[in-house]
């Protein structure tokens, strides 16, 4: 089951994790240095409400951000290739995506 974002009071905060919106968001943070994951996270997470909130209010999709999703929220910011499942660099960011989506959800693991 995906996840879903949760925002003040329970509201859902964006679209559902799905596992492409965690490979998408990892993808990106491998392409940057790792001391910026944490702010290139939040940011995609920000973007992703803000893209669905806009989405929710106008009907239709945000002009630069897209459809609220994290994986287009990712794919805004460019989305290199993805590695083999095996490299250890990306077994990382996947990690901390993951990690970042918990938080945002307000409930770690």
């Amino acid at each position: 089951m995906p996840l879903l974002a949760v925002g003040a009071r329970g509201v859902p905060a964006m679209r559902e994790i799905t596992h492409g919106d965690v490979r998408a968001a990892a993808r990106v943070l491998i392409s940057r240095p790792e001391e910026d994951w944490p702010l290139l996270m939040a940011r995609m997470l920000e973007d992703a409400h803000h893209a669905d909130c806009y989405r929710k209010a106008q009907v239709h999709l945000h002009p630069r951000l897209g459809n609220g999703t994290l994986m287009s929220a990712a794919f805004a910011l460019g989305v290199p290739p993805e590695p083999p499942a095996s490299d250890l660099r990306y077994l990382h960011a996947l990690g901390h995506v993951i990690a970042a989506v918990l938080d945002w959800h307000g409930a770690r693991v």
